[in-house]
């Protein structure tokens, strides 16, 4: 018998798989109590989790057609890959979406568009767009700061992403002119590679904190001197994906590296309180930002998802009869990203971002205080159209985090929460990591905010703008019933502040007047 096994391999090849198929029989039905698949067909339940384990990826490029998947479709990430790698990133044969369906959006055009040449252009970044507000000008700080890009990188933590994911966004954002905000996991090497920063402070204070976890302003002041990238800091209040549940850092997750940028123990589950230790009321919000301004000379703003109006009555309110607080308010809506949420929290929790911020934004405009604040929207709003219509609400600057992630390689496998994340991108696995090329996806970042920034002024100069800070509310209209549209201003009950702009000439002059040599030109 041994020596038919040994002269025929395929004999030993049955023999050996019977004997496996029998262990996983014996296993299934008297070992493993766990489940009752298993043991009510040994061996065959197999194939039910491993179809489980392969389902979302047959479903994302089998099943499910461009329009249907979450949280981004595959046409919506086909412009972003194709605008990434500079490819050719319009679409044939018309629209697909179905423009008659309740809340879609039209951007209404001039009967004669603005002409491209008539514009003045940045010779060495022709697609400049800087906000049409200065942070930190109401509360004369002493680093204001008049944002280069009004598309920026959301907060996205060093431990969250990986290092060569920092480098890359961080890399990318020096080379496209916009700043990258840090997340609540404090500033590390990689984001010091020459972008600018907003250093966003959460409830865990990570790289501000002494031995003992509490908040020191000592430590933060010696960091932004070290650091002069950061350009302004964020308090992080919640984010749309999980408000009023702290940050959640597996600690499979939590490397030396990490440990040592967030002054935690390696290797330990890192969860931030749900909540501020350094002040319990918007009062005390406003002494925490006036304290940091002081100390820093940087704008300070707030970043929070929206919920409740009661807080934002009275931080309104004490702002108004003060004449201090946030230098700017990041709106997140409930549709924002998260490494990692309880299905509640990311699905239920907070209202999404046309509710929420229409809300506050009208809050403020009643107090007389919305011309004040620079105003941030977030949650997904990484594509033109939807920026426009952000702006038009009100916003000066939009913040997207998972549409850059996307533009260096994320392939929405959803797996961040895991750390097997098979694009390199949220993962500290080296081997994984190891297919991140910073320079590359660094340009490939650049050139998806090109192409953002191009369409966005092609689409203003369609409607006869030269900034898409001009829109007005009558210019977008949302489908409300049959046949039935109705403009921002009927849907949401206000109109955004007037704000002052002469022509781009004038911004991008001021923008570049204390470089040499001067990098204007006129085209046409």
């Amino acid at each position: 018998m041994i020596n038919l096994i040994t002269t025929h391999p395929w004999i030993s090849l049955i023999v050996g798989s019977f004997l496996l198929f029998s262990l996983v029989f014996i296993f299934d039905v008297f070992v493993q109590k766990k489940y009752a698949v298993l043991h009510n067909f040994p061996v065959f339940g197999h194939l039910r989790y491993i179809l489980m384990m392969i389902g979302p990826e047959m479903r994302q490029y089998w099943v499910a057609n461009d329009k249907e998947e979450q949280p981004f479709n595959r046409s919506e990430r086909d412009w972003i890959y194709a605008s990434a790698e500079d490819e050719n990133n319009t679409f044939g044969f018309g629209t697909s979406e179905v423009i008659y369906s309740i809340g879609y959006p039209i951007i209404k055009n001039a009967g004669l568009p603005l002409a491209d040449s008539r514009v003045y252009k940045d010779e060495n970044n022709p697609m400049a767009l800087p906000c049409l507000k200065v942070m930190g000008e109401f509360n004369k700080r002493k680093k204001m700061f008049r944002p280069a890009s009004i598309v920026n990188i959301s907060g996205m933590s060093f431990g969250s992403l990986g290092e060569k994911a920092i480098k890359s966004l961080n890399l990318g954002a020096k080379l496209a002119g916009c700043y990258h905000n840090t997340g609540e996991g404090s500033i590390s090497d990689y984001h010091k590679m020459g972008g600018d920063i907003m250093w966003q402070l959460g409830t865990g204070y990570f790289g501000c904190r002494d031995e003992f976890g509490k908040f020191s302003l000592e430590i933060l002041r010696e960091k932004v001197a070290d650091t002069p990238q950061v350009r302004a800091i964020e308090i992080k209040l919640s984010q749309g994906a999980k408000p009023g549940k702290g940050g959640i850092l597996p600690g499979a997750k939590v490397t030396a590296e990490i440990a040592r940028v967030r002054g935690i123990p390696q290797g330990v589950d890192c969860l931030s309180p749900n909540s501020h230790s350094e002040f319990s009321s918007p009062g005390e919000l406003i002494d925490f930002i006036e304290l940091i301004a002081e100390a820093t000379g940087l704008p300070v703003g707030i970043k929070a998802a929206i919920g409740q109006d009661e807080f934002w009555i009275e931080l309104a309110s004490l702002m108004k009869e003060r004449g201090e607080g946030p230098d700017f308010i990041t709106v997140d809506g409930g549709e924002g990203g998260t490494g990692a949420a309880p299905l509640t929290f990311a699905d239920h929790v907070s209202l999404p971002f046309k509710l929420g911020f229409s809300r506050v934004f009208k809050l403020f405009q009643e107090k007389g205080l919305s011309k004040r604040v620079v105003w941030i929207g977030s949650g997904k709003l990484g594509f033109p159209d939807r920026t426009i219509v952000a702006m038009t609400m009100g916003c000066d600057i939009v913040h997207i985090a998972r549409e850059a992630m996307l533009s260096i390689g994320c392939i929405q496998a959803q797996q961040c929460h895991s750390g097997h994340c098979p694009a390199g991108i949220t993962t500290q696995n080296k081997w994984l990591q190891g297919g991140v090329n910073p320079e590359v996806k660094a340009k490939n970042f650049q050139n998806y905010i090109y192409h953002f920034r191009k369409e966005l002024i092609q689409i203003s100069h369609a409607a006869g703008y030269e900034h898409p800070g001009q829109f007005r509310p009558e210019d977008i209209e949302f489908s409300a019933g049959v046949n039935l549209f109705k403009n921002v201003e009927e849907i949401f009950s206000y109109r955004k502040d007037p704000l002052s702009f002469t022509s781009m000439e004038d911004l991008l002059t001021e923008n570049e007047r204390d470089r040499v040599p001067p990098r204007l030109r006129k085209l046409g």
